[in-house]
């Protein structure tokens, strides 16, 4: 019997409930994540078809490194570490001025997690001026005291553990500062086009992945035969597959969707359309355990492939 894929994560064992919380959120934020990528339900019916199983590699968020007030990477790594995870590997785009880190949890079947940052000290005066106009209004970060919760989960009655997911939940949804202008979201992508996706999508999903090894059919046994699956499929693809054959990791994707965002006009609410997220596709080589001696899946990430996928929200002139 094939698996679902809706709420992929729902099938991973978990041990406690810190771990269901963990999965519970997970696949609300893929559902909301689906809707918006229509790309994301053409890849599920591929894959239906195909009789093959999905699994999420992992998920990509983005922040704006600043001061005052201040944001970045550790304003998502700290509910992370709440819920088990912790940091893995850092990596640099000097020519994006971007950092990233690579979370992992101890459950291995969990997805891994992809936060990068903006550094906004590198930038230009201008662009330093339009983050500082639209963070300004940013609204607090999650408090210590759900920090406290989340970590505390295990222990909850299921009434905590569902206002405690409402919580986090909104935290990820509602955009944490105000609408920006058009004016200023145009200038800052002259830049940047992440930091111009940050200030449209605040903390909402970048991306989640398929793992290509999960599949488990010849028909999408391998990145090439995905990408051409989807391709037949009608689903714009990246031109190229980073990542040559034999190599540890393997990286695709789809185009990114365009949305309308709700940005402040002149004269109150109007609407912009800009890219929002693609869905990303990778394979993962085998590596060898020098503490064991075996083979197993290389779980990293490599800088020369990551930075080519940031290039995905490009808005498209």
């Amino acid at each position: 019997m094939t698996k679902p894929l809706h709420a992929p994560h729902r099938h991973i064992d978990a041990a406690d409930e810190k771990e269901r919380f963990a999965l519970r959120l997970f696949d609300q934020l893929w559902e909301r994540y689906r809707e918006r990528v229509s790309y994301v339900q053409v890849y599920e019916r591929v894959v239906r078809e195909c009789t093959a199983t999905f699994v999420n590699d992992h998920i990509a968020y983005r922040t704006i490194a600043i001061q005052h007030p201040a944001d970045g990477i550790f304003s998502l790594g700290r509910l992370f570490q709440a819920l088990g995870y912790s940091p893995q590997a850092c990596y640099e785009f000097p020519d994006k001025h971007l950092a990233s880190i690579h979370f992992a949890h101890p459950n291995r079947n969990f997805p891994k997690l992809f936060v990068s940052e903006l550094k906004t000290w590198e930038l230009s005066n201008n662009s330093r001026r339009i983050i500082r106009r639209v963070l300004k209004s940013r609204r607090p970060p999650l408090p210590d005291d759900l920090l406290a919760r989340v970590a505390r989960l295990n222990d909850a009655p299921r009434a905590e553990i569902d206002r405690v997911l409402a919580s986090v939940l909104r935290f990820f949804r509602d955009l944490p500062w105000d609408r920006s202008r058009p004016a200023d979201v145009v200038a800052l992508d002259e830049e940047s086009q992440f930091g111009a996706w940050v200030l449209l999508n605040g903390y909402d999903v970048n991306h989640f992945t398929a793992l290509v090894n999960s599949h488990g059919v010849p028909a999408l046994a391998d990145i090439e035969k995905t990408v051409d699956a989807l391709k037949r499929a009608g689903v714009p693809m990246k031109k190229e597959i980073e990542g040559e054959r034999g190599s540890v990791l393997r990286q695709s994707s789809t185009e990114s969707v365009t949305l309308p965002f709700r940005v402040k006009g002149p004269r109150g609410r109007a609407t912009l359309p800009w890219t929002y997220a693609y869905f990303e596709i990778a394979e993962r080589g085998s590596v060898i355990n020098s503490k064991t001696g075996r083979a197993e899946l290389f779980e990293g990430f490599l800088g020369a492939q990551a930075t080519h996928l940031f290039d995905m929200t490009k808005r498209q002139s």
